[in-house]
């Protein structure tokens, strides 16, 4: 159904959105998009680790600094998903930092950044990414699944709570 009296030049699809490098400018939105995709889970983490995923705002300038941070933006602009990915070996990628809220859930923002984040660690050498998780993220462990993830078995502890370790070949 058309939308009367709507302009076409600023009314948005609602599932378009772009990825693109993340600038220390984001890191406001970046916090917010973090905070709207974990706040389901706080109750489930400890304080530490729940503090570690959402992050503040000196550890996020930290991690854009160190890693290479994608977000994903709709056509208004808001920041709608993140990912973070670095080089930690000559052959492995890590990521961090996978979030979309619920709101965003859906569209398809996950995968793109997950494709886009594997295709920079794939041109930087790396042949194994890896990746950990919390048992509170079925659902995000069930994407990875479904994206070639594997459990490798090592679990650590993360502030109290277990840490499971996911690694793809490539």
């Amino acid at each position: 159904m058309e939308n009367p009296g709507g302009n076409p030049a600023t009314d948005a699809v609602p599932h378009e959105f772009s990825i693109r490098p993340a600038s220390a400018g984001d890191a406001g939105a970046i916090l917010q998009c973090l905070r709207a995709a974990f706040e389901p889970y706080r109750s489930q983490y400890t304080p530490q680790a729940y503090l570690d995923t959402v992050m503040t705002p000196d550890a996020l300038l930290q991690r854009l600094q160190s890693m290479t941070v994608l977000v994903a933006v709709d056509a208004h602009g808001k920041i709608v998903g993140t990912i973070g990915g670095a080089a930690v070996s000559s052959t492995e990628g890590h990521l961090r930092g996978m979030a979309v809220p619920s709101e965003s859930q859906g569209r398809g923002i996950a995968q793109h950044l997950l494709d886009a984040i594997e295709k920079h660690l794939l041109a930087k050498g790396c042949v194994r990414i890896s990746l950990d998780t919390t048992e509170p993220l079925q659902r995000a462990m069930r994407f990875y699944e479904k994206n070639g993830f594997r459990r490798t078995g090592r679990v650590t502890d993360f502030f109290g709570m277990p840490l499971i370790e996911y690694l793809k070949l490539f």
